[in-house]
């Protein structure tokens, strides 16, 4: 670049939390979805969600003016963001486009939630947390192009407010790895092909960003750090080499910093980074070392991210600190404090939470308690550590606290704990329960069900919440909620499914309902991180030793099996789920925790089992999501988890039928761990890949009851009988029709009843044309 290079702030964060404290992001967009708002209303609510952020992120300690706040800013997706921006867009959504070929709201939010029979992006996770990305579909024939200027706007704007932000963007090999091919691509096309396509639309965004007054830009390439990618670690390290040499010396950008967070950045693509043309390198250190020394560093910014930014525990300042100074043996120009990652998977302010103990909330740091940290260590960086002695003592004193605190260890579950043998998860043969089970339950051929929940109405909302503030009694509230679960029943019955659900309108979220009655929770009261799109959830906050002081889903389960002759799922969210999506101590193993959580619901199978429900399903949608990103890490992990599920199902009787669930994963890399949990039956997302899963489930192997999902219920498209039909056949034309069933994505929690009950009853129709033609064809 011929400009001289700004100097790198002491201290940043690499992105905040972008759906607004109170969800003003979430009411706005759904709001705009009804078409209750227009798109300028949209905009200027958006926009003013930007500036709150700003002024927020200033008088937290961040600069105005030295590119320490990011403009991270996305109304839905980042990876979709980046897509969208570069010309990517799926030729079924095309005729979108404006007459210029740019790509606006309406267009990004349709390729987002599809329209008609225009099936939506993809959805999975985002590396190993509960975000889910939007799948970019990449081909020989995408054209790319600069398409959109909606991120160049929103410097401009920071700039006209009197701020230097730093405009983050999805790098391009991580954009490109994440990618599918398109439909019309020939076999075996890899999407990283297209790298030297869309490096000159990077170089131009540069270009424009630079002309709207950033001084810095910040290109996320977590792709480098993982060894879970379709990609292989030394295609990824040649193309990042290749980006780079190109982006680095690009005429006209602005300095340019590469965020590689989620992981350790080592070996060849930390190499490569140290010797690129580039001006600084953010790096996590918190679940990674600091890498080897590398050639290249001279004159560079390392960004030591000290400051976990996916947990909510204050930590250890002072061991942050020591890992920056040790940064300075590499040699490079400048050391900077920051996060680990983007701080959009932790809630905004723990002053919001005054329902949490005091002591509690005092070893806790959400997002600008994270700020704040890290400007206390870029303060230790500019004026000496001196300066910060006691920010960093008191969260020493912190740590010690919470060490001594009631509950963090409890004697008798540790107890019974270490009194656990392989006995306690193991099941008699899958064999000897699907006779025992086929006996006991006398289903039909391809058995219907739902994953669980049913739509939860504005209604069962106001009614929690007024139960929740004393307007209504326990007695009230438990007579509604019975009346809700009999409509529900009665739906079901009137649909015709074969195996029935309660529709969880008792639950506010599959994981916090089960933190409010387990020992060793709290719950938040405005801890809500971002899912996706607009969705978001509270994750809980396990802080101390787990144990279930008396029944949790028992009433409501032999509430609803009484009112029907058919067989009622009694449902749970598993030990492992229930660790993805809360806040976990960081203090023991994981497994050590998740067989804690899996003791407290096998006691709860047990009194289902007693109440009379003859099958249990225990949901482990995360499964995949906390699948480490290095390849060493991941048989441990795959160990403890697949032995939490079976602690907690192991216990159940020959002829109760266990059932998990899990979604929008890669299914194919656990596949082996997937057959380990020896689940009766197993349901998954299949609808958005179009049943891509049958595949790998067909060439493994896998030999237990399968339900492949029919129904994307993270749309609001209702599928057609045609369409399922299509997508059942295509599942039992490679998996033997005996196991199948028949089953939605997901829990239908966040659908309105009229899209449901239309997309069941093609469910069940669907279901009834194929019963009629495999038994003619037999």
């Amino acid at each position: 670049m011929t400009e001289p290079r700004p100097a790198f702030p002491h201290a940043t964060i690499l992105g905040y939390p972008r759906i607004g404290r109170r969800r003003e992001l979430k009411r706005a967009v759904e709001a705009h979805w009804t078409g209750a708002t227009d798109e300028p209303t949209l905009e200027r609510v958006a926009a003013e969600l930007r500036r709150t952020t700003r002024e927020r992120l200033a008088a937290l300690g961040l600069g105005r003016t030295d590119s320490s706040i990011p403009e991270s800013f996305s109304y839905y997706d980042q990876v979709l963001d980046a897509a969208v921006t570069v010309g990517v867009l799926p030729e079924r959504f095309s005729g979108l486009r404006a007459a210029d070929g740019t790509i606006g709201l309406a267009a990004y939010f349709t390729a987002a939630r599809g329209e008609g029979d225009s099936l939506p992006l993809e959805m999975t996770k985002w590396f190993d947390t509960n975000y889910h990305y939007l799948v970019p579909e990449i081909g020989p024939e995408t054209v790319f192009s600069l398409s959109s200027d909606r991120l160049v706007r929103q410097v401009a704007e920071a700039r006209a407010d009197g701020f230097t932000v730093r405009p983050v963007v999805v790098g391009p090999v991580t954009l490109l790895a994440l990618a599918k091919a398109t439909d019309a691509a020939p076999a075996g096309f890899d999407p990283l092909s297209r790298l030297d396509d869309v490096l000159p639309v990077y170089v131009e965004l540069l270009a424009a960003l630079r002309d709207a007054g950033a001084e810095w830009v910040q290109l996320d390439e977590p792709a480098l750090v993982s060894e879970s990618l379709a990609v292989d670690g030394a295609a990824l390290a040649r193309a990042a080499e290749r980006a780079y040499a190109v982006l680095g010396e690009a005429a006209h950008r602005p300095a340019v910093l590469v965020a590689a967070g989620y992981a350790q950045l080592d070996g060849r693509a930390w190499e490569v980074l140290a010797a690129a043309p580039i001006d600084a390198i953010a790096i996590d250190l918190t679940r990674g070392s600091a890498p080897a020394r590398a050639a290249g560093l001279d004159g560079k910014t390392i960004v030591g991210g000290v400051v976990d930014g996916r947990n909510i525990w204050r930590g250890d300042l002072a061991g942050a600190w020591h890992k920056l100074e040790a940064l300075e043996s590499l040699g490079a120009g400048a050391v900077a404090a920051g996060t680990s990652t983007s701080l959009q998977h932790v809630p905004h302010d723990v002053a919001d939470e005054p329902d949490l103990d005091s002591r509690l909330r005092s070893w806790l740091a959400f997002a600008d308690q994270k700020v704040g940290q890290v400007t206390t260590l870029g303060l230790g960086l500019r004026s000496g550590r001196a300066t910060i002695d006691d920010e960093l003592a008191a969260a020493t004193a912190a740590l010690a606290d919470r060490a001594a605190a009631p509950g963090v260890f409890d004697g008798a579950v540790r107890a019974r704990a270490e009194r656990l043998s392989a006995s306690d998860r193991t099941r008699s043969s899958y064999d000897e329960r699907a006779a025992a089970q086929e006996d006991s339950l006398d289903l039909p051929f391809l058995p219907t069900t739902t994953i669980g929940s049913f739509p939860q109405t504005d209604e069962i909302r106001r009614t929690r919440a007024r139960h929740d503030r004393g307007e209504l009694s326990t007695l009230e509230y438990e007579d509604l909620i019975r009346f809700e679960i009999t409509a529900v029943i009665g739906l079901q019955e009137e649909l015709g499914l074969d195996v029935l659900v309660h529709g969880e309108p008792e639950r506010n979220d599959m994981v916090q309902y089960f933190a409010e009655n387990l020992d060793g929770f709290a719950v938040t009261r405005n801890g809500w991180v971002q899912s996706y799109g607009s969705r978001a959830t509270r994750p809980s906050i396990l802080w101390g030793d787990v144990s279930r002081p008396s029944p949790i889903t028992v009433d409501w389960s032999r509430f609803a099996q009484a009112l029907t002759e058919k067989p009622v799922k009694g449902m749970l969210t598993g030990p492992v789920t229930i660790l993805a999506w809360s806040f976990v101590r960081d203090d023991q193993p994981l497994g050590t925790t998740a067989d804690q959580v899996a003791l407290a619901l096998r006691d709860e199978v047990a009194d289902l089992e007693t109440a009379g429900i003859r099958i249990i399903q225990v949901d482990e949608p995360a499964l995949r999501e906390l699948l480490p990103l290095k390849r060493g890490d991941q048989a441990a992990y795959l160990d403890w988890s697949v032995g939490s599920f079976r602690l907690a199902t192991a216990g159940a009787a020959t002829a109760t039928q266990v059932h998990t669930h899990l979604c929008y994963s890669e299914f194919g890399e656990v596949i082996d761990a997937i057959r380990g949990l020896d689940a009766d039956v197993t349901s998954i997302e299949a609808a958005r890949s179009r049943m891509e899963i049958v595949a790998d489930i067909a060439e493994s192997g896998f030999d237990h009851g399968i339900g492949p999902g029919v129904y994307d219920i993270h749309s609001p498209r209702v599928p057609s009988v045609s369409e399922i039909t299509s997508l059942i056949e295509r599942a039992i034309a490679e998996i033997p029709e005996r196991r199948v069933w028949i089953n939605p994505d997901c829990g239908l929690k966040t659908r309105g009843y009229r899209e449901t009950v239309t997309s069941l009853a093609n469910i069940i129709e669907a279901t009834r044309l194929v019963r009629e033609r495999t038994r003619i064809s037999v």
